[in-house]
């Protein structure tokens, strides 16, 4: 039986790693994303380097939530590699602790990172990333009130008063506030009676609130109003569940605007996806670490084999691509989202447990 002084080495062990390979990948994610973004927006008035700084700072937690799986996979495979070259596993082999003993310490390290990550990480990546957003669209505000049809999100409102088709360069604030917003108004034949360009739109209770509009109407007369407002039936819930992205609402908040949305009839899948696939990361990081464990675990003497350390990152990455793929179908609806989120960790814990019970236990 393994004691607590040598468990909490392990423990200490891979947490060490882990904070160390946290802290490398967030500086090498920092620079490359301020390098892109500078290359993006530098032209842009007002622009300074503390900007986009400040910008890259804000953005840079969303982007490490994403390769979390990756840490805990490579900081898995990095300490049972180290604790092998040192022979640390062999003495513990030696003193009759089974591999399922000295496994442990990493795995509730794992659990724990997973916690962490979805706990306190997840929010702060979601309001910062909010507010990068923000940022980025006040340095651009009124530089592109062109709506481009590949890459603007639209809405169509049904009034008293006709239809209306609402698109926008940016989305802020989960959905609510528009950026460079442009309206057209039709008639009950379809046509374009009016064009309104706003430099933002706000979601207000029953009606669209402009700023700094720009108005058009059919005989190509143009005029400029400080504000206006347009009527609305659209529901702040409905407007989110279409427009929002699921990764820039925080976990806690996320039960509630699923259990909002599904009152006024939405499916709210990608809002549920979201919060499922949160739930199960830490089960993720813990399946990650097992598939690390099978191709870590080599005695030293008999050498580190590349190609094995190879198979775990290939398979690492595969387990990634499956989860990415499972996710859209849950997303879709064609399959419940938390099957979707369950499968791939379920089945990478089965193909872990199962290859050691035959390397570990015959």
């Amino acid at each position: 039986m393994m004691g607590w002084t040598l468990g909490r080495y392990f423990f200490l062990r891979y947490a060490a790693i882990t904070a160390w390979f946290f802290l490398g990948i967030f500086a090498l994610v920092f620079l490359i994303d301020f390098t892109e973004l500078t290359s993006r927006i530098s032209r842009l008035p007002g622009f300074t380097y503390q900007t986009g700084l400040a910008i890259s700072a804000l953005r840079v937690p969303m982007l490490i939530l994403q390769a979390v799986p990756f840490i805990g996979l490579f900081s898995a495979m990095a300490t049972l590699v180290s604790l092998n070259r040192k022979y640390e596993l062999v003495i513990a082999r030696s003193a009759g602790i089974s591999a399922w003993q000295f496994l442990l310490p990493p795995c509730i390290g794992a659990l724990l990172f997973g916690v962490v990550a979805v706990g306190i990480l997840n929010p702060i990546a979601a309001h910062g990333f909010s507010r990068s957003e923000e940022i980025e669209s006040i340095l651009r505000s009124g530089k592109s009130n062109t709506v481009s049809a590949d890459i603007a999100p639209w809405l169509r409102q049904k009034t008293k008063s006709g239809d209306t088709i609402i698109g926008a360069r940016a989305i802020l604030n989960q959905g609510l506030v528009m950026a460079d917003a442009t309206f057209f108004k039709l008639d009950s034949d379809g046509d374009i009676v009016e064009r309104q360009d706003a430099r933002r739109a706000t979601l207000r209770d029953g009606y669209w609130e402009l700023q700094d509009v720009r108005v058009m109407d059919s005989d190509g007369n143009v005029t400029r109003e400080e504000t206006a407002r347009v009527a609305t039936d659209l529901k702040p819930e409905f407007v989110q569940e279409r427009l929002a992205r699921p990764e820039t609402i925080p976990f806690y908040d996320l039960p509630q605007k699923i259990e909002v949305a599904r009152s006024f009839g939405l499916k709210a899948n990608a809002f549920a996806m979201q919060f499922d696939s949160l739930v199960a990361l830490p089960f993720l990081l813990v399946a990650m670490t097992l598939i690390a464990a099978t191709v870590s675990m080599r005695f030293a003497r008999m050498g580190q084999s590349a190609t094995m350390i190879l198979g775990g990152v290939v398979a690492g990455f595969l387990l990634y691509v499956v989860s990415v793929l499972v996710k859209a179908f849950g997303i879709a609806g064609l399959v419940p989202t938390m099957v979707a989120a369950w499968f791939p960790v379920v089945v990478a814990m089965f193909f872990g447990v199962t290859f050691l019970l035959y390397k570990e236990d015959g």
